[in-house]
């Protein structure tokens, strides 16, 4: 069954029509709606098309949070071969909500780190909604120090609203945390690539973004703070998230105009949860294409050149 969003209605309408089109023939022999289906599926086709050229970005926010959109185990399945995940942080805990560990891509050994919302209630509790606790971010840098220690590229996957900002994490360092995580991205010297799945929020995704490439899905977002905190915090009034979204420059068009990603990855006209095995496959290219680029460098001069790449979109903004 499929989740419509609010600004989806006509295609909602057209394709509930289509439903009781076919289920009618499937009742009914005697019936012939395929012309009439026809009709519907282009004019729904358009529809789609039509809705998705010209999206707000809090439409794009919508769809970033779409909750059919493909989560991290989805790319992990498709993505990687021999996935080992890697538990603990061995200081306090395990954290579900970041996932990390060893695997092949495309042949060559490498090591992942994703953030996992979960895809249903009990799913979504056990990963706490992609927001990671400090012992996610640790276990994090637990397998980037052994991926520079062994040369294994790093790959991430971004996908979160942020850290988790409960009382238990603040109190374990939760911003400590963080900073040393951003701190171990910038210091490694074997590549980085990044992409932001669906939400990259606040330094719960940056701990783990600060690659060498970046890359957004065509409607993820990327943003300091989520439009409902941004507005609650200038208008004291979180239901201007609207406006809040408009005005924050959050979509993948407006952060690879100021310099802060490196490429969009397409999205199929609809969303990613359309066609996630399209969608998959066009990040696992973008992956490949950029670890090439990236496996020619040195990797103090990787060192060098990610920390540059961050200190001049300071300069830029």
């Amino acid at each position: 069954m499929h989740n419509y969003l609010d600004f989806e209605k006509p295609i909602s309408d057209l394709e509930g029509k289509i439903h009781e089109l076919r289920k009618l023939a499937e009742e009914d022999e005697s019936i012939d709606t395929s012309d009439e289906v026809g009709r519907l599926e282009v004019r729904a086709r358009e529809a789609t098309a039509d809705i998705y050229s010209k999206l707000t970005p809090w439409q794009k926010t919508q769809v970033a949070r779409h909750p059919q959109r493909p989560h991290f185990v989805d790319y992990a399945a498709q993505l990687f071969e021999e996935f080992t995940p890697l538990a603990g942080d061995r200081k306090f805990a395990e954290d579900e909500a970041i996932q990390a560990g060893l695997g092949r891509f495309r042949g060559e050994a490498v090591a992942i780190i994703g953030q996992e919302k979960g895809n249903d209630t009990k799913s979504r509790l056990k990963h706490n909604f992609g927001s990671a606790r400090p012992e996610g971010y640790r276990k994090a840098i637990r397998v980037m120090e052994m991926a520079d220690r062994f040369g294994l590229p790093v790959i991430t996957l971004i996908d979160t609203a942020g850290a988790y900002p409960g009382i238990g994490a603040e109190e374990r360092g939760q911003a400590e945390a963080i900073a040393r995580s951003t701190e171990m991205c910038l210091n490694i010297r074997v590549p980085i690539v990044s992409v932001v799945l669906g939400e990259g929020g606040s330094g719960g995704a940056i701990a783990i973004a600060t690659g060498d490439r970046v890359y957004m899905l065509e409607h993820a977002i990327y943003s300091v703070i989520s439009p409902e905190g941004a507005a609650s915090i200038l208008w004291r009034d979180s239901t201007r998230a609207k406006e809040a979204a408009s005005n924050m420059k959050i979509t993948s068009e407006d952060l690879k105009a100021l310099g802060v990603i490196d490429g969009i990855i397409p999205e199929p006209v609809g969303g990613a949860h359309r066609d996630p095995a399209a969608v998959i496959g066009r990040t696992g290219d973008v992956i490949a294409a950029a670890l090439k680029d990236l496996s020619a460098k040195p990797g103090d001069q990787l060192r060098k050149d990610r920390r540059q790449r961050y200190l001049n979109i300071g300069r830029q903004l």
